[in-house]
């Protein structure tokens, strides 16, 4: 627990031709009215398109990672950032203008790890039920969509997020975090894109998450998983 101290957070988005909304993330997390020490850091996948200079411009630190995963591009991310508090935010998901309190609380409270509720950036009544179920404390909405913060000494006890792993890279940290230190779900949300579900539908995507879950909990290799979600939706 912590009284009092001001925090240092380092924010970390691994992105890949994000162009399209990394300039209103960075801007909209990296400019707070907080007497705690923000710094946000963009660690690109190899994007072809604007995405650097665009988050650049915004105010990010913008570093190219060594290779193209999630897992990775985090891990590297974190590798140079100066925080004491690591907050880990996917390039088309937009955490409240409260994130700074709300993690600074949650660590007041005995904290080290937690994530928000969804939004969806979408009227749809079934993504508004999506939405719903990530205000409880359940494994299968531990995914990055929710954000999620964590001490720096938490996440170096723990070696990160692991790098072998291509997708579930978010489930398996947490799993990992739940079992040593305390972890909380926020009361606000986190406004996620529904590009994946008009790009597909809600059905397709939900019956490719099930089948991925279910290949995960049984042990399926990263490569037979990946390939799975590749052919059952069209995704990036």
């Amino acid at each position: 627990m912590i009284t009092g101290a001001l925090l240092m957070i380092s924010i970390i988005i691994p992105t890949y031709n994000e162009a399209a909304s990394i300039g209103q993330l960075v801007h909209s997390v990296l400019y707070q009215n907080t007497p705690h020490e923000v710094e946000v850091i963009v660690c690109d996948g190899g994007s072809t398109d604007d995405t650097l200079p665009l988050a650049e411009a915004a105010g990010a630190k913008c570093i190219v990672s060594p290779g193209k995963s999630r897992a990775l591009q985090m891990n590297y991310g974190a590798a140079q950032a100066s925080g004491d508090m690591l907050y880990f935010i996917h390039a088309d998901t937009l955490p409240p203008k409260s994130y700074v309190t709300d993690i600074y609380n949650a660590l007041v409270q005995g904290y080290q790890s937690g994530r928000y509720r969804t939004r969806f950036d979408s009227s749809h009544f079934l993504l508004k039920l999506n939405a719903f179920f990530t205000r409880f404390d359940w494994h299968i909405c531990s995914g990055g969509d929710q954000t999620l913060f964590i001490t720096r000494k938490l996440f170096e006890s723990i070696n990160g997020f692991d790098e072998s792993m291509f997708i579930m890279e978010d489930y398996d940290i947490v799993s990992r975090v739940r079992k040593i230190a305390p972890y909380c779900v926020m009361e606000g949300y986190a406004v996620v894109s529904a590009r994946k579900y008009e790009t597909n539908s809600w059905l397709k995507v939900q019956l490719a998450n099930k089948k991925i879950v279910n290949m995960y909990r049984k042990g399926a290799s990263q490569k037979d998983m990946v390939e799975t979600y590749k052919q059952m939706l069209v995704y990036r």
